[in-house]
């Protein structure tokens, strides 16, 4: 019977996670309440030393290590200190606290948009104004009010620490890590199936399966919030178009490594560029481990520096027709190149070394030459905007806080922060998962009412109160997160009884009180989430990616026309790319961070961004290589790559609209192979410059990478990336 119910704790609690959580806080209040109320005897110190430990230990959700954590809860002390000093300071009259409450709501919510990890301290941010503004308005106990939260919080951070600190998870920076060596080990294989074509194919499909898997986990999606580089700061930016570009070396290499020659061609430029590429991938992801060199640049740029002057010969002497499938492969390995480039300047900035010396990408990392806090003010100001999902939550919070506030002192409510604690725990960014909260939390409150309203009505003693504390606040905050949302919040209504019920003398008019105010909140939440912006994040978040595809397809379409020489530099059309691309990984950030509907979650968010990373560096190389009107005067290739160029748009309005109304994906187009390339290209072949052949395999080579981007893009989260 005992292993049975250990093996599914097991299973429920993973590491004990939530139990060793719980028996911290515990511990914690505990000791802070005790000593408070019956060895100081003070209530006020008490109360806010219970409340302190309760809203930074259950409320909070802080990133990282324990170390980590406890930095931050030490760090934090002087805002919640500003928090209760401006609740205590405006609780002098309901419509003064329910203003501040209006501020102050808006500004924490609002101040997680430039690092969506610290959300989850946003709640108890809230809870420490919310319960400082009630009354009774007595200024002169704020000292006390202070030095309870203070110890409370210390001491919380000094549990996490000492006391059963939680494993540590793998980090994004060691997953990265982990997909670099198996995406370079995919890139040797590959290198060898270039120039030994029949080498051991078991090796090469377990090499490419591996390259998979490792990179699959790098999705923000398949990462923790607390967890995942989502804060507006150089390193967390590296860290995502590291990601992306990783991705995109696997695909080009994967398209390559099923371009097998029929014979072995040992000098071939695109292997080599395979194993400087590994070689270099692999050194960039050795960097992101701790102690790790920075990853040099050098061979990289060299070898795509011999790799570019030898490519205008296409294979063969002069009066050999040009060797398409290995221009194509040559333009494929130089792209990779390129990628890899990406992927180790991005490994740079993670780790903190600066870009001095470096020629980064255009346009990708233009941010990394800004101070930090510079970051943190544009991530704020984009977010300034009427459509700003962000906004939109944040003003909806404020609203509905300040709403509960001006009803809970209107009907004096004696316990009037319990309308706001409901309305903080009901309201979600959107009315579905406002509608999906409300029923456990009134379910659970009537269940625990009850259950409280019957025991104080048989135990009148406070010392059987004291006594049970710590079993109370193990069940609520370590069982009743595991057994579910009802039971948690059953357990929390009793927890809260039998505190008051050592705090004063009301009986069971207490449970009560309790569920009179958390009905009363869960109403205002629900209004507030249905009347105000119901439609959340992910609506927000599917129109900026909308726009951002069609600015993509656009900066496709003028680099196309650049090339054929019927329009200048598609520069602007690639800076507006650039910047629908910041907003659009912007509101995937915050999306990330906030519950959402599952049922809506059909769409590879991580693929849609990788849409606008090809373009960006990808137009950038390809005009290097390719100037303005290097195709002008061929009217068989002109007319090829524009009708390539409105296949490839069809694709982004069709992705754009599969977003925008959040609709299953379609079928995934097959990938264009060379071979593939080679037969479009054929016909066009005859007197032609040997020079206007590779720029029209390049250029088309880079149209059939955007559309193969597109297709990933069109997968559903979690179905594998590559060719079948």
């Amino acid at each position: 019977m005992l292993a049975t119910l250990l093996d599914r704790l097991r299973r429920r609690d993973p590491g004990y996670a939530v139990l060793r959580r719980g028996a911290r806080l515990t511990l914690v209040a505990s000791v802070v309440f005790y000593g408070c109320r019956y060895g100081v005897g003070s209530s006020v110190l008490a109360t806010y030393g219970l409340f302190g430990t309760i809203a930074a230990g259950a409320f909070a959700r802080l990133p990282g290590p324990a170390p980590q954590r406890a930095r931050i809860l030490i760090t934090s002390l002087p805002v919640v200190w500003a928090l209760i000093a401006a609740g205590s300071a405006l609780a002098w009259s309901t419509w003064a606290a329910a203003g501040g409450m209006l501020v102050i709501g808006f500004l924490v919510a609002f101040g997680g948009v430039g690092n969506p990890r610290l959300v989850g301290w946003a709640s108890a941010f809230q809870l420490f104004y919310i319960l400082a503004s009630f009354p009774p308005y007595q200024p002169d106990t704020l000292p006390q009010r202070l030095g309870g939260v203070t110890l409370a919080i210390v001491l919380l951070a000094v549990a996490e620490v000492l006391l059963w600190p939680d494993p540590v998870p793998v980090s994004y920076r060691q997953r990265l890590a982990e997909a670099a060596d198996g995406v370079a080990a995919f890139l040797d294989t590959a290198a060898r199936t270039l120039t030994e074509p029949h080498v051991d194919d078991t090796g090469r499909d377990a090499r490419r399966r591996r390259a998979y898997a490792v990179v699959g986990p790098l999705d923000l999606a398949r990462n923790p919030p607390a967890w995942a580089p989502t804060a507006a700061g150089a390193q967390d930016r590296a860290l995502r178009i590291c990601a992306v570009a990783l991705r995109d070396v696997l695909a080009e290499a994967d398209r390559l490594a099923a371009d097998v020659p029929a014979e072995p061609i040992p000098d071939l430029a695109a292997a080599r560029l395979l194993r400087v590429g590994a070689d270099t991938t692999r050194a960039a992801g050795r960097s992101l481990t701790p102690g790790g060199a920075a990853v040099d640049l050098g061979g990289l740029d060299a070898a795509i520096g011999r790799a570019e002057a030898a490519y205008p010969g296409g294979g063969g002497d002069g009066r050999d027709a040009p060797d398409v499938p290995r221009l194509c492969r040559d333009a494929t390995a130089l792209a990779l190149a390129e990628q890899v480039r990406v992927f180790a300047v991005g490994a740079r900035l993670a780790t903190g070394s600066r870009l001095d010396g470096v020629d980064a990408p255009p346009g990708l990392f233009d941010y990394a030459r800004h101070h930090q806090w510079t970051l943190y003010w544009w991530q704020f100001r984009s977010h300034l905007a009427p459509r700003s999902a962000h906004l939109h939550s944040s003003v909806r919070l404020a609203v509905a806080l300040a709403v509960a506030r001006v009803a809970a002192g209107l009907l004096n409510l004696t316990h009037g922060f319990w309308v706001l604690l409901a309305t903080l725990t009901v309201l979600r960014t959107s009315a579905a998962d406002t509608r999906s909260a409300l029923r456990p939390s009134v379910l659970g409150t009537i269940v625990g009412a009850l259950v409280s309203g019957a025991v104080m009505l048989v135990v009148d003693l406070p010392i059987v109160y004291a006594v049970v504390l710590p079993v109370t606040l193990i069940l609520a905050f370590g069982v009743g997160r595991l057994l579910g949302a009802v039971w948690q919040q059953a357990l929390l209504t009793v927890l809260l009884t039998v505190v008051f019920a050592q705090l004063g003398p009301e009986g069971w008019r207490l449970a009560e009180a309790r569920l009179v105010d958390v009905l009363l909140g869960a109403l205002i939440g629900v209004l507030a989430g249905v009347a105000i912006w119901p439609r959340g994040a992910g609506h927000d978040l599917r129109q900026n990616a909308a726009r951002y595809l069609a600015a993509s397809a656009d900066a496709v379409e003028q680099t196309v026309e650049a090339v054929l020489g019927d329009a200048p530099s598609p520069q602007r059309a690639i800076d507006r790319v650039r910047r629908r691309m910041i907003l659009t990984d912007s509101s995937y950030c915050q999306y990330h961070s906030e519950r959402h509907d599952p049922h809506r979650q059909q769409i590879d968010w991580d693929a849609v961004l990788s849409a606008g990373h090809h373009v960006v560096p990808g137009a950038g190389s390809l005009l290097r290589r390719n100037p303005p009107g290097c195709l002008a005067g061929w009217p068989a290739a002109a007319a090829l790559l524009r009708d390539t160029a409105a296949h490839l748009r069809s694709l982004y309005d069709e992705v754009a609209d599969e977003v925008t109304h959040g609709r299953s994906a379609g079928p995934r187009p097959a990938a264009m192979t060379c071979a593939d390339e080679l037969d479009r290209i054929r016909p066009l072949l005859g007197e032609v410059d040997r020079q206007a052949v590779r720029h029209l395999v390049e250029v088309d080579r880079w149209l059939a990478a955007l559309a193969d981007t597109l297709s990933r893009a069109r997968g559903r989260p979690g179905e594998p990336a590559g060719r079948p």
